[in-house]
């Protein structure tokens, strides 16, 4: 890939979308914690000072992936259809398996969340840090707005509870569900233990099951909540 020197903003944001393109396909490959600045300025075509010129570092690229790969599921979500029939139960059953089963087809967008609050938020500047927290907003919004048609018995609170908890399950399963080589022999050699092995989609889809299934059971509205 050979680059002429952008010049204009619309040149910038072509350099910028390159780079991203590329660290997106580095994601299939490998995981976050080894995607380096330096193989990642080889293969975009750019002298790693050059990189630096359109991201300030390795995290900020990371973050701004993240931002676009939410951002992209959100509006794959937003375009589901959701059958609204049965009680508040089966409705969060649906959702709860909706977000799993999405979220476990994206698996960069899963390894970059969890390493969101560990990789991605450090070694950033303020800016990128509020850029972020903006884009994060706005997808959380659309996301609670998603929850909230699917189930209006939680309020607009109880909904944004029911996605918090249930990314925030998914950044801490998708790394438990990762296991090593040596892990996966240990998992082979005996059936009790292959047991253990945590299952991402099983897990996110059971507690987000769950966390509806109490916050609806704490609003006044579930009055079809048995007892």
């Amino acid at each position: 890939m050979t680059f002429q020197r952008a010049r204009t903003d619309e040149q910038r944001a072509q350099r910028r979308r390159q780079i991203l393109d590329v660290a997106a396909a580095m994601l299939t490959e490998m995981p976050v914690s080894r995607l380096s600045l330096n193989e990642l300025s080889r293969r975009v075509g750019l002298a790693k000072a050059n990189v630096l010129r359109y991201f300030e570092s390795r995290e900020a690229v990371l973050l701004d992936l993240l931002d676009a790969e939410v951002a992209d599921w959100t509006a794959e979500l937003e375009r589901a259809s959701l059958p609204d029939q049965g009680n508040a139960l089966q409705r969060g059953d649906r959702l709860a398996d909706l977000l799993a089963t999405s979220m476990a087809q994206r698996p960069v967008l899963c390894d970059l969340f969890s390493a969101q609050g560990s990789v991605l938020e450090q070694n950033i500047s303020t800016e990128v840090g509020i850029r972020h927290k903006r884009a994060a907003r706005q997808s959380m919004q659309a996301l609670t707005g998603l929850a909230l048609r699917q189930l209006p018995e939680l309020g607009t609170a109880g909904a944004a509870s029911l996605i918090e908890t249930t990314l925030l399950t998914a950044m801490a399963a998708w790394q438990c569900s990762r296991p090593s080589e040596a892990m996966l022999a240990v998992y082979a050699s005996d059936p009790e233990l292959a047991a253990m092995r945590v299952d991402f989609t099983d897990v996110v889809r059971r507690s987000a099951a769950v966390a509806a299934y109490g916050l609806l059971a704490r609003h006044p509205a579930s009055a079809e909540i048995p007892s």
